[in-house]
């Protein structure tokens, strides 16, 4: 989505109706000037090959006649043969080198062959040459987010916008870059900035769709989704994102529509099918979302995250502990709307729970306390009243930003738990993990780390999901379950008393309650 490559401008005659004096002839030489009035005239209608026919007519007369070189070259890149072009255009700019125009046509057609950095070496001329120039400012915008250069880029559509506040596609791609940036609800604004300049803007259509998204708004994502395909007609990526915003308001069948329908346009796009397989899982189709995880495997898809959704649907060998990376990707897009989710949706109870259950155990006192996986914080609060410092630690950035907003922790770190765990001897009285073991198969090497960062005496409270039989199993929710005969022999090896072990409600799951055990373990 997005101008990328760059538009290209279309001018008079170098900036008039009559072409440079070339080869001895006069600027005023009647021949060329009619030639390329009517050509210029064909092209500015779209007229391609009849303005091609003029321009090489006048090229004929005059080879070094700076503007049909140079508009040959645009309409080398209209046609998609961006090498002619900018062979074309480099022809012009010997005549004139100082032309901007040219400059910032050039900047399109090699961000066309790929030479990133090359196209915007002469966007930057061309913004030299003209200080003012929105599209080249807008077009050096969209190469250096092609690189990377996120905030550069935004500076580049400011600077476009300053020039030509009215210019939709500057304020497209700002949505754009905005969006890339994690800046949804700036992302909004100038998408409908665009659409204000342009109601027909696919690409703000989408930009605005996917801001809405990011910002939970599921039901008017879908609906700025439908507006950009009606004037697109399809794309891939375009269907996969309505498939994700219909798959969170829980419209699987639309869901797996979209997916579908992505495939349908690009059958190589591994996402889509990775996609559809976990919807045909939720759908309970677990046969054809196994066929569809082999399809996204073979065509490139994380190999890690897949083989850990075939092994929750019984196919292949459970790892220890699910992918970091899927962990990490799973609460970063959750991040804006997790504690609605889960308490609206889900009926997440877990943090009063084991709140309850920790508070029999032990009576709120001046602590160091470290709050394992902590997420926007959902358990910070019942465990401020014990803290004289309280940490968290985890995996998403994202919901670590949720979390700074509720001015609950001293300190908040961002890492794998298991490696902020390693080394970490006598710092802390009191350690929890809620709704974070569920994650985790084995506990063995976490539960050895934890009594090793606890002082003598120092209290571990978590929540796990329960399982009758054997130590742990991977449920099709991509969850670990553990049994109380695990927990109770890990306790002992690690060196921990177990004070409470109490089973309860923690969610629902597809409208079915889905128990847990909360428990606290007092180090020996």
């Amino acid at each position: 989505m997005g101008l990328i490559g760059g538009t290209c401008a279309i001018m008079t005659p170098h900036g008039s109706v009559f072409p440079h004096r070339e080869n001895g002839m006069s600027d005023t030489n009647p021949l060329v000037a009619q030639l390329l009035q009517e050509a210029v005239a064909l092209h500015q209608q779209g007229k391609l090959q009849a303005a091609q026919a003029l321009y090489e007519r006048i090229l004929a007369v005059a080879a070094r006649q700076f503007d049909a070189l140079h508009l040959s070259g645009v309409i080398a890149r209209q046609q998609g043969r961006p090498e002619r072009a900018v062979e074309l255009i480099c022809d012009a700019l010997t005549i004139d080198p100082m032309h901007a125009t040219a400059r910032c046509n050039l900047g399109a057609a090699l961000q066309d062959m790929g030479r990133t950095q090359d196209a915007l070496a002469s966007y930057d001329l061309a913004v030299q040459l003209n200080p003012r120039y929105a599209l080249a400012l807008s077009n050096r915008g969209n190469t250096l987010r092609k690189l990377g250069r996120l905030e550069e880029a935004l500076a580049s559509y400011d600077r476009a916008l300053a020039c030509r506040p009215d210019y939709p596609e500057a304020w497209c791609n700002r949505a754009i870059t905005l969006h890339d940036l994690d800046r949804p609800g700036d992302a909004l604004v100038s998408a409908e900035r665009a659409l204000a300049g342009r109601s027909n803007n696919v690409d703000a259509w989408c930009a605005r769709a996917n801001a809405l998204q990011a910002l939970g708004r599921f039901e008017e994502a879908v609906q700025s989704y439908d507006r950009a395909l009606a004037g697109k007609g399809g794309d891939a990526k375009m269907w996969c994102s309505r498939g994700t915003a219909l798959k969170k308001l829980n419209d699987l069948p639309g869901a797996l529509q979209s997916y579908e329908r992505a495939i349908e346009l690009d059958a190589s796009y591994a996402t889509a099918y990775h996609y559809r397989a976990n919807t045909l899982r939720a759908l309970g189709r677990s046969d054809e979302a196994v066929a569809a995880y082999r399809q996204a495997l073979e065509l490139g898809a994380d190999a890690q995250q897949i083989g850990f959704a075939l092994a929750a649907l019984g196919v292949q060998e459970v790892p220890a502990a699910s992918p970091t990376g899927y962990v990490k990707e799973l609460f970063d897009q959750y991040a804006d709307h997790f504690d609605r989710h889960l308490v609206d949706v889900l009926k997440y109870r877990t943090p009063e729970l084991l709140g309850a259950v920790l508070r029999k155990c032990v009576a709120p006192q001046s602590m160091d306390v470290l709050d394992l996986g902590c997420g926007t914080g959902l358990f910070g609060g019942h465990l401020r009243e014990y803290a004289r410092t309280l940490v968290g630690v985890d995996l998403s950035e994202k919901m670590l930003e949720k979390g700074r907003e509720r001015g609950l922790y001293d300190k908040l770190e961002c890492g794998d738990i298991v490696q902020y765990m390693e080394g970490r001897t006598g710092e802390f009285d009191l350690v929890a993990a809620a709704d974070v073991l569920v994650y985790f198969g084995e506990l063995d090497q976490l539960f050895a780390q934890v009594h090793r960062a606890l002082r003598a005496g120092g209290w571990f409270c978590f929540s796990i999901e329960a399982v009758q039989e054997g130590d742990y199993r991977l449920t099709a929710a991509n969850r670990y379950a553990h049994s109380k005969r695990y927990l109770q022999r890990l306790a002992d090896a690690a060196g921990f008393s177990i004070i409470a072990l109490e089973t309860g409600p923690l969610r629902t799951e597809n409208e079915v309650a889905v128990l847990g055990n909360l428990v606290v373990l007092q180090a020996r």
